[in-house]
């Protein structure tokens, strides 16, 4: 927060071809000094939200974000923050809303993480580094400004956990409502699909004397096809319904926009070529395809979005910008099938003759394990997807709060390759490294060696000049990339 301020008074914004309706009402002493504190967050996408928050969706292309978050930043400025409506307009309590909502969905999508690392990963260890990276990772700063990301990776590591857990319907639930934040919320109905699909695989495999005891097979595909055709329509119920709600207000007859748009909003339609529902009586086009989805129409439409549309010489420095993360997911997928060739290429639906729980420190455990499986080929789909159908630009935060991978991945790494975060020989190079340290004084000393003992992280940077390669490689990506999308974000700058 102190830097995006920094940056914010620091550095000229660059004149982007970017959504930013005008101000309708004069902003206050105090609006003007929450817009210097937290301006930087509004940039960008956050413009979109925080206009749909206050007028609705009035635009063709703000249909592109879902309204679940929103609608939240919207109650939450309503009711909690209701007493600071005679000192902020209502654009600036919706500011101070997404800030404080981000603050609270970022911890607990952490906290979720690291609950989702111990149940698959069977590694305590592993999943609290995880976690922690999570905390730093250069996705973190759309986790921080009004984007949709910190609830998304909440909700989706959420339901995820319960899934591990066993508790389907929970699991369907926070699914559900991560759908009606991201569009790429669909995708998670493949963790439900899959695990009730291995479910009913290990279940065929089990001795002859327990075929005799399970249900005829044909039942158990009955009900196995119901279960997931349910959970899925659930899933896909939010981006059902949102469509709906978007071919009402364009396509349908009659429905021509009842509330009135203020006049300046009205000029920037004209200004910038944005469609409003029905006011001129005629149809967009996309209301008479065979299928009329909104959200696929916006996203070619107005963004140039499709397979290998972003494939152009002046995309290069946007390449640039998501090479690191690239190539670390496809690392990650490689390290992973070279490590499990034949449960890959069973797809994990192969009973295994060591299914017995594992502790920590056996081969069933860590990011290798056989539990990982959906979670990297999760993550492999959209990154892939990504980088042939997206802008790559967007990559980063796109995995960062969709995936665990990108965290469990580079714990993995850490561990394996860092000396510093091995069992042995940990707390002797701590304490020498520590030795060094005379600046810190006897009185701080001993607090300090308990802090870096109980926080991997806050070891490594502090003992970087005794770190790896690899270490200082993961380390300078996580920090550096933070900084660098820090500050291309929180000013307007091009290549964000």
């Amino acid at each position: 927060l102190f830097f995006q301020a920094l940056f914010n008074v620091l550095i000229p914004d660059h004149a982007a071809d970017a959504f930013s309706p005008p101000r309708l009402a004069e902003p206050g002493f105090c609006d003007l000094l929450l817009e210097g504190l937290l301006g930087g967050l509004s940039r960008w996408d956050a413009e979109h939200f925080l206009f749909i928050a206050e007028r609705g969706y009035v635009y063709e292309h703000n249909f592109a974000f879902f309204p679940v978050f929103p609608f939240s930043v919207r109650a939450l400025a309503e009711v909690a923050l209701w007493p600071l409506q005679w000192l902020l307009r209502l654009r600036s309590r919706l500011l101070l809303s997404a800030a404080l909502l981000n603050s609270l969905f970022s911890v607990l999508a952490a906290a979720a993480l690291y609950k989702l690392g111990c149940a698959v990963l069977q590694c305590h260890r592993m999943a609290f580094l995880a976690a922690l990276l999570f905390c730093i990772s250069p996705a973190n700063v759309f986790m921080a400004a009004a984007y949709s990301e910190s609830m998304f990776a909440f909700l989706a590591f959420s339901a995820m956990w319960h899934l591990e857990k066993g508790q389907s319907w929970h699991s369907g639930l926070l699914f559900t409502l991560a759908s009606g934040v991201r569009a790429n919320g669909l995708v998670n109905a493949g963790f439900f699909a899959y695990s009730r699909s291995k479910s009913f695989a290990l279940q065929l495999q089990v001795g002859p004397g327990l075929v005799r005891r399970l249900p005829p097979f044909w039942r158990q595909l009955l009900s196995l096809a119901s279960s997931v055709i349910l959970m899925c329509a659930g899933i896909f119920l939010p981006f059902v319904l949102f469509q709906y709600y978007a071919h009402m207000r364009f396509c349908a007859p009659g429905t021509a926009l009842s509330q009135s748009i203020p006049e300046p909003l009205l000029q920037l339609a004209l200004d910038k070529d944005y469609r409003l529902p029905a006011m001129d009586r005629l149809k967009p086009p996309w209301c008479s395809q065979r299928l009329p989805v909104l959200y696929s129409y916006i996203q070619e439409a107005y963004w140039n979005v499709g397979f290998l549309r972003y494939f152009e010489l002046r995309q290069v420095p946007n390449f640039l910008l998501a090479l690191p993360v690239t190539l670390l997911g496809l690392w990650a997928a490689w390290t992973y099938l070279t490590a499990n060739p034949r449960h890959c290429l069973t797809l994990g639906l192969e009973r295994r003759r060591n299914e017995e729980e594992q502790g920590e420190g056996k081969p069933g455990t860590g990011f290798c394990c056989p539990t990982v499986l959906v979670y990297v080929v999760h993550a492999t789909v959209l990154l892939l997807f990504g980088v042939f159908c997206m802008h790559v630009q967007v990559l980063t935060r796109f995995l960062g709060s969709s995936t665990p991978i990108l965290y469990w991945f580079s714990a993995h790494l850490l561990q394996e390759h860092e000396p510093l975060l091995w069992s042995e020989g940990t707390d002797k190079e701590t304490r020498a490294s520590l030795s060094e340290r005379s600046v810190l004084g006897n009185s701080l000393a001993g607090s300090y060696e308990k802090g870096i003992s109980e926080n991997p992280v806050v070891r490594l940077l502090c003992n970087y000049r005794l770190n790896t390669p690899i270490t200082k490689c993961i380390l300078g990506y996580f920090l550096s990339y933070w900084l660098l999308g820090l500050i291309l974000h929180c000013n307007f700058l091009p290549w964000t």
